[in-house]
């Protein structure tokens, strides 16, 4: 099981490595989104302090959004994914390989360079590192959830706009948690029970969505 698991997220990280331009795209919006407020309000260090919680964890929630579109697509285009479907190994196993992989090529990077964006904010060190942390447990919940989005919009026209309004419901509770945790350091509130819960989710969503992912990607390919 393990290196099954093992495979196809090395498969698809060759293959995001030579479309490597996708995953670029991805996190110069990230950076772009998150650096225009800075600019936009002004240089008033309580405001900035104020609304990067919120700010960054946006930023990555849109570009998340962004490129889950992608996940399931390229398979599905070059008849791949049929053939995932037609194998002998269980379908919750390889979804789970490819949203690993996904969130390596994705989801990692932004954890990586949201303590460099803060910056630009003034986040105290403390609050940098609570980021880092909420975004390292809530980023692989986005991409768990938008796995399940992906799979049922995948082959249909607009299927971007459709996958927003499918999956930003589940996104919203996350995106209040991993800001709340920010939120409450910098106020000195202690930010375990917004870690927690953010921890929670994710959990939850690595239990149900591969198995979800899985019985929509049957559905979209009768």
């Amino acid at each position: 099981m393990l290196n099954i698991l093992l495979a196809v997220i090395r498969r698809d990280l060759l293959l995001a490595w030579r479309r490597r331009t996708d995953v670029f795209t991805t996190l110069v919006f990230f950076v772009i989104v998150a650096s225009l407020f800075p600019l936009g309000v002004g240089p008033e260090a309580n405001l900035l302090r104020t609304m990067a919680p919120g700010v960054l964890w946006v930023s990555a929630l849109l570009a998340t959004l962004l490129s889950v579109t992608r996940l399931f697509a390229a398979d599905y285009a070059d008849g791949t994914l049929e053939q995932m479907l037609l194998s002998t190994e269980p379908l919750p196993l390889i979804v789970l390989g490819k949203v690993s992989a996904y969130w390596l090529v994705t989801g990692l990077p932004l954890v990586l360079l949201a303590p460099l964006l803060g910056v630009q904010f003034d986040l105290p060190q403390g609050a940098i590192g609570v980021l880092s942390l909420s975004l390292a447990l809530g980023t692989p919940a986005l991409s768990l959830l938008g796995g399940i989005g992906a799979a049922l919009t995948l082959g249909l026209r607009g299927g971007g706009v459709l996958l927003a309004l499918l999956i930003l419901p589940l996104y919203v509770p996350i995106l209040i948690f991993g800001a709340g945790a920010v939120g409450a350091d910098a106020a000195g509130l202690g930010a375990g029970a917004h870690l927690l819960l953010l921890g929670a989710s994710f959990l939850s969503a690595l239990a149900i969505s591969p198995w979800a992912t899985a019985a929509a990607l049957r559905i979209a390919m009768e």
